[in-house]
C-alpha cells in the first residue's frame, strides 16, 4: 500500500457476484470473482485485506459488524441489496468507520429501480461503471481518504 500505515480494509461481495464471469458478462464482465480478489490483493496487500462474499444479507451485517474495531475502512458491493437493505446501511453507520460503495456496471444506465441506493448516503463515495476496476478505483480511493484523515 502507498500509504506508510498499513490501513486494514474489508472488502464485501454481495448477491450474486459469486456468480461473476458468467452471469450476464455483457453487463458485468469476464472476470470471476477470484479474479477481481486477485487483483484487490495484487493493489492492496493480502495481510491488510479480508474479502468475503454472501447471497446473504445477514451474513453481510454479521460481517460489517465483526470488523468494528478491526477495520479501519469498508470497500461494499452490495449488489442489489443496495436498493433494498436498511440492514446494511444501519450496520455501516454504527460501525463507524468510512466505506465506499462499488458496483460494476453504471447503475444509472440501467433499470430505474437501480438508481437509488440506501447504501451510498452513508458512504463516503459510490463508484460505479469501471467493470472489476471500480474495486481499484475503490480501494484507492478509500486508501487516500485514510490517509489524509489520519496524518
Amino acid at each position: 500500500m502507498e500509504s506508510g500505515k498499513p490501513f486494514k480494509i474489508l472488502v464485501l461481495h454481495g448477491p450474486n457476484l459469486n456468480l461473476l464471469g458468467l452471469r450476464e458478462p455483457e453487463i458485468y464482465g469476464f472476470k470471476s470473482l477470484e479474479e477481481i480478489n486477485d487483483k484487490l490483493v495484487e493493489y492492496g496487500s493480502k495481510d491488510n485485506l479480508r474479502i468475503q462474499q454472501s447471497n446473504h444479507e445477514g451474513d453481510l451485517v454479521d460481517a460489517i459488524q465483526g470488523a468494528c474495531g478491526w477495520a479501519d475502512g469498508l470497500i461494499i458491493n452490495p449488489g442489489a441489496y443496495s436498493h433494498t437493505s436498511i440492514a446494511i446501511r444501519d450496520a455501516i453507520v454504527a460501525c463507524a468507520f468510512p466505506a465506499v460503495e462499488v458496483h460494476l456496471s453504471n447503475i444509472f444506465s440501467r433499470e430505474t429501480f437501480r438508481h437509488r441506493s440506501f447504501i451510498a448516503p452513508v458512504c463516503i463515495g459510490q463508484i460505479s461503471g469501471f467493470g472489476w476496476y471500480s474495486y481499484i478505483l475503490g480501494l484507492n480511493a478509500l486508501i487516500c481518504h485514510l490517509g489524509m484523515y489520519t496524518k
